[in-house]
């Protein structure tokens, strides 16, 4: 990587051309994959990707440019995602792109082709030249895919093959992500591929200070955080996809209000029925909002216990501040929303940076049927005070 080089000089002409200057290692390196074909299945990144601003021309053909500015477009992109809208779709072809105006010698960095994470990483480098090699990982960010196994050993050896990256550089390094460790056997990558992996920093804000020390972490590029405005970045996404069943269920509690009670339907629909509506968007809103803004203050090391807490606390804010009628009603309201936010606490594990998958695998085992018997019983309790007297 060049940081005298800048990304400003890269035009919409094609092509600029580094095939005339490149050293393509010879067998006497141990590289032993620069006659390897590339995969039929694996074609190079599109050129027309609204992102790409123009190609690059290097001995394994031409690669697509992007720059560390990201555009409104980009911008955009990244709002409607944190909404949810289209986040499962917001990808990047996978393959090796051009960040500006890289030569034999750039560094090679390794990310995600979820759009976030790759942009992430572009906008972290302004005015540097680097390789960016996209793995497939359907969709799906650098941890996530390092649990999943879609950012693992074998995808990446499929896609230093498949770009002819051994013919694109003269040396024979990778940054990885070191969030993405747990996906990529280092010494296996280096026995099918030649490719050495070296672990960069946590966050992509760090990589130009690690590329200054020599490619040498800080311990602080080493430990990732949780503070407060990264846990209110991601509640819209958790909101919005837990308002996507709660506005479906609202009204069918609004109904089943009805049911019952000494009054007639409607009348019994809008004292009851209502309130146990409201009682579930208000859980929504404890899980979704509350519990990502009050996460290390609230009880507990499991998630679904921090949930029940909050829940068991807004219940009883709630049916206070509520006209309940029975008092199995109230007791049923407590148990549903203790339950709902309980598990949108333990989904939220998914989003934080210090949960492991056999941590949430072996929370799910117990919480997953706690929540299910807490709302069967606070749906019991709930429903069967309509038919008491």
């Amino acid at each position: 990587m060049n940081p005298k080089n800048s990304d400003k000089g890269i035009t919409h002409q094609p092509l600029v051309s580094i095939a005339e200057n490149v050293q393509v290692p010879g067998q006497s390196q141990g590289e032993n994959i620069s006659c390897c074909p590339a995969p039929a299945d694996a074609p190079p990144p599109r050129t027309d990707q609204p992102f790409v601003i123009g190609t690059l021309e290097t001995p394994a053909g031409a690669v697509p440019v992007v720059s560390s500015v990201l555009t409104l477009s980009d911008h955009w992109g990244t709002f409607k995602a944190r909404l949810g809208v289209g986040r499962m779709r917001y990808t990047v072809d996978p393959g090796l792109y051009a960040l500006g105006r890289p030569d034999d010698r750039s560094h090679v960095m390794v990310t995600a082709n979820y759009k976030m994470s790759f942009d992430c990483l572009r906008r972290a480098l302004p005015g540097r030249d680097a390789w960016i090699l996209v793995l497939d990982t359907q969709g799906i960010n650098v941890w996530c895919a390092a649990g999943k196994g879609t950012f693992g050993t074998d995808e990446l050896v499929r896609r230093i093959q498949a770009s002819g990256l051994s013919r694109v550089v003269s040396h024979r390094d990778l940054i990885i992500p070191q969030l993405g460790a747990a996906g990529v056997s280092a010494h296996q990558v280096k026995r099918r591929s030649g490719f050495r992996v070296i672990y960069g920093p946590v966050r992509a804000q760090d990589i130009p200070r690690f590329l200054e020390k020599g490619m040498k972490a800080a311990p602080d590029m080493r430990r990732k955080a949780f503070p407060l405005v990264e846990r209110i970045v991601l509640i819209p996404v958790e909101l919005v996809e837990a308002l996507k069943i709660g506005l479906l269920a609202a009204p069918a509690f609004f109904l089943l209000g009805g049911l019952g009670g000494t009054g007639g339907f409607w009348e019994n629909a809008f004292s009851h029925g209502l309130v146990a509506a409201f009682s579930l968007l208000t859980a929504i809103l404890a899980g979704a909002v509350l519990v990502p803004i009050l996460l290390p203050w609230l009880p507990g090391r499991a998630f679904s216990t921090k949930g029940f807490t909050l829940g068991f606390i807004s219940a009883l804010v709630y049916v206070a501040l509520g006209r309940c009628g029975a008092w199995a009603e109230a007791l049923g309201l407590v148990f549903l929303m203790s339950a709902v936010v309980a598990y949108l606490a333990m989904n939220f594990t998914g989003a934080s940076t210090f949960t492991s998958l056999s941590g949430v695998k072996k929370e799910m085992r117990w919480a997953v049927p706690a929540e299910i018997a807490t709302a069967v019983i606070g749906l019991g309790f709930w429903f069967g005070s309509r038919f008491t007297v």
